[in-house]
């Protein structure tokens, strides 16, 4: 047994920091593999992170329930295919206080900078309040969708209305009856637009670009069928292996090896297009919401409701660039204003630039800056998950971390890994662990070769506006392998790839 941590001059043996989905999901598998002394820094005064933060209307998870969940924690209580965002959110209470988690966060502790401790093999993580916490690791599990992104239209700190953000959505106040602009039509708006349109007076979407959207096999879960998932949990194994299993093929075929197959995008493409015709009324409308780039250079979303919305006499949906934000409305560069009583701004989050990765300052080995070292040298991670020049230092959501069916693919790779990093660690009798930058450099490397024959740089992305490439150029929100490949290389990758030491502390 290692011994206690108060002797070793530190507070916890590891610090995770955010209690989103993935931290959960690193503390519970810390807990499973007999790794008990760690602490969660929330800086919110609850958990789950995204699902925490959002509350716009008619959100809900866009992959089928069965597999937006932990594989050891398959809930049978879905009341829908697709979950509405309650639900999730519930789900992650659950498996908090199920899994004893819950008491080990330590709310309202916002981290503002860590701080590698080479003499004594350490992380000293500092908090806003002033506080610091020493622990021998240190797991940035803070996530991507953080930073809500406001768009950068002239006036718009101006408006006399209300300024929404879906990210930040005020309850208190009531849409019905008014004048509403939306900017934006990513994933966001394919939920927010639908759920908005029956009871507003006017619904005016501006979009930049297209999105691919796909219909989806959603339903109500029965009674019935609840009641044979609890009693025969492998059934909903088995319904989570057959979705994942379509994914992947979809994936590996048409995403990641788009070069040799092109004609799976390209028949789905057809459908898609297919499919607008026959939901949107008029023509001209048709012409706006299709895509003219490959499907999946953008993220692509799911709805059974977004396209018929724009049949409606009260939604118009404007793609005339938008040249100024009124004190009153909103002026198009063709001249005409709009008058808006609110305007809603599904603009996304910042995502893989220096205002989120990471979230907060990390100062490796020698004072080496996380942030200005991807700055400076491009997003990069060994297995998404490591970075030379930072010992003990793990992340859940790191360049090229993403692959497979669901952000819970990903989240129980990247806790593999760890947890098979800090076994190895304890056997060898090390405390200090760091990725060699030999194999750290393969691994890149091997990426940007892979990523070739991806949609994203095989296909036609040019006007796609997505946020999948980055100021390089770069597409580090996904790695270039099936969720199976990116799993298997968590469990088989050589361990002779870092180095272990014993310091002297």
């Amino acid at each position: 047994m290692p011994e206690p941590s108060a002797a070793r001059g530190i507070d916890h043996e590891v610090v995770i920091v955010g209690t989103g989905f993935a931290g959960l999901g690193a503390a519970i598998r810390l807990d499973k593999a007999g790794e008990h002394d760690f602490v969660l820094l929330e800086k919110a005064d609850d958990l789950g992170g995204t699902w925490r933060d959002n509350d716009y209307p008619g959100l809900a998870v866009d992959m089928p329930s069965f597999i937006y969940s932990y594989s050891f924690e398959m809930s049978p209580e879905w009341s829908r295919v697709y979950a509405p965002a309650r639900e999730i959110k519930a789900y992650a209470d659950h498996c908090a206080d199920k899994y004893g988690i819950r008491p080990r966060i330590r709310f309202g502790k916002k981290v503002i900078r860590s701080v590698w401790d080479a003499d004594h093999a350490a992380w000293r993580t500092h908090l806003a309040d002033g506080e610091v916490v020493s622990s021998r690791y240190l797991v940035s599990a803070s996530g991507l969708l953080v930073e809500p992104q406001m768009p950068e239209i002239e006036g718009i700190d101006e408006f006399g209305g209300k300024l929404l953000h879906s990210a930040r959505w005020d309850q208190g106040y009531d849409l019905r009856g008014k004048r509403v602009a939306v900017i934006g039509t990513g994933a966001t708006a394919v939920q927010l637009v639908p759920a908005i349109a029956g009871s507003v007076h006017q619904l005016d979407v501006y979009q930049r670009t297209p999105i691919w959207v796909m219909g989806k096999a959603d339903a109500e879960i029965g009674e019935g069928l609840k009641r044979a998932f609890r009693r025969v949990p492998l059934l909903q194994v088995g319904a989570k292996l057959l979705i994942n299993l379509a994914i992947e093929v979809l994936m590996g075929m048409g995403f990641i090896r788009y070069t040799r197959f092109p004609w799976m995008f390209g028949w789905l493409e057809r459908r898609l297009t297919a499919s607008i015709r026959e939901q949107v009324h008029d023509p001209a409308t048709q012409e706006k919401l299709i895509p003219h780039y490959s499907f999946f250079c953008k993220r692509p979303s799911f709805s059974n409701e977004y396209y018929a919305t724009y049949n409606r006499e009260n939604v118009e949906l404007i793609t005339e660039p938008i040249e100024r934000v009124t004190r009153g409305g909103i002026r198009t560069r063709d001249g005409a204003e709009r008058e808006v009583d609110a305007l809603v701004c599904a603009t996304g989050y910042s995502v893989f630039d220096r205002s989120c990765m990471p979230n907060f300052e990390v100062l490796g080995r020698d004072g080496r800056n996380l942030g200005d070292f991807w700055a400076r040298n491009r997003f990069q991670a060994y297995e998404g998950a490591t970075v030379p020049g930072f010992p003990n230092f793990f992340l859940m959501m790191g360049p090229y971390a993403a692959a497979g069916a669901s952000y819970f693919t990903m989240i129980n790779t990247q806790t593999r890994h760890l947890v098979r990093c800090l076994a190895e660690a304890r056997r060898r009798g090390a405390n200090q662990i760091e990725i060699r930058q030999e194999p750290h450099d393969r691994d890149f490397a091997r990426v940007l070769r892979r990523r070739e024959s991806t949609v994203l740089f095989g296909g036609s992305c040019a006007g796609s506006n997505s946020y999948y490439f980055d100021v390089h150029g770069d597409t580090p929100s996904l790695r270039p392998v099936t969720g199976l490949e990116h799993w298997l290389n968590s469990q088989l990758c050589p361990m002779t790839h870092y180095d272990f030491e014993r310091r002297a502390v």
